[in-house]
């Protein structure tokens, strides 16, 4: 495949750098769900400092193949991300730039491509990744006031706001909840079609509204009833429930529908 043909290639070219420790590549490949319309995720581990300098990360994503167009990830909250597009084959590639130290800190563990002395499978060893779980109190404190907002854009007929918010609920609310209650990683929505239960696929799509108030409404009530039934089922008695604001809030959601 591409990518695989792509990630050989930077492997020796790195393999004669002495100021790479190593190569290793994360993502689908990763997961052994690599296929025809992956991206490459590659991670270069260095001796020296090289991620949140775009012009040393564009000047080392140039020598790896027909470089097109590259930007840094702050869009992710990852200034350590080079996001490139390469030419012939054309192959969206990632390349994450960090020291042996920071490799420490990982949320999965991706396969070794190219090390020395057996560094990074060293530090694999010693630090066990830890992928970030939802915080279910965080989602709580914050769902029915999310809940209040959509409505009132629906009620004022704001309604790409409306969907543009329904659709973070299901990308950071609903999805990862789901994603919770089958032990599976929470990925938001990537991969969902295949990876979720058919049930939760199907709530998920009763969430998805048209442009118009009918299908708005609907749409957010679903999303109500589908978050309720995860609540139910994830959440213990640890955790506050915002009564009070749930209530208030739809009270508010039942006026806007009847207007």
């Amino acid at each position: 495949m591409i990518q695989q043909d792509f990630a050989q290639r930077v492997a020796n070219l790195v393999s004669s750098d002495s100021s790479i420790i190593g190569l290793a590549v994360a993502g689908s490949w990763a997961d052994d769900e690599l296929d025809e319309y992956s991206d490459l995720d590659l991670v270069l581990v260095t001796r020296e400092k090289i991620g949140g300098n775009r012009e040393k990360m564009i000047r080392f994503a140039k020598t790896c193949g027909e470089f097109i167009s590259g930007f840094t990830g702050e869009h992710v909250g990852e200034p350590r991300l080079l996001v490139c597009m390469y030419d012939n084959p054309l192959l969206h590639v990632d390349i994450k730039f960090v020291t042996l130290k920071e490799f420490e800190k990982r949320v999965d563990d991706p396969v070794v491509l190219f090390e020395r002395d057996g560094q990074l499978s060293e530090v694999i060893r010693l630090y066990p990744s830890q992928w970030p779980a939802p915080d279910l109190q965080w989602i709580e404190d914050r769902f029915w006031t999310w809940v209040h907002y959509i409505a009132s854009k629906i009620g004022r007929g704001e309604y790409f706001e409306a969907l543009s918010n329904l659709d973070y609920l299901r990308m950071n609310v609903l999805s990862p909840l789901m994603q919770l209650k089958n032990s599976q990683k929470a990925r938001g929505l990537r991969k969902v079609e295949t990876r979720l239960k058919a049930s939760d696929l199907e709530n998920l799509k009763i969430t998805v509204a048209q442009y118009n108030k009918t299908s708005l409404v609907k749409a957010l009530d679903n999303a109500v009833s589908v978050y309720r039934s995860l609540r139910r089922t994830l959440f213990k008695d640890t955790l506050l429930w915002q009564d009070k604001a749930e209530k208030k809030s739809m009270d508010y959601f039942k006026a806007i529908r009847k207007s």
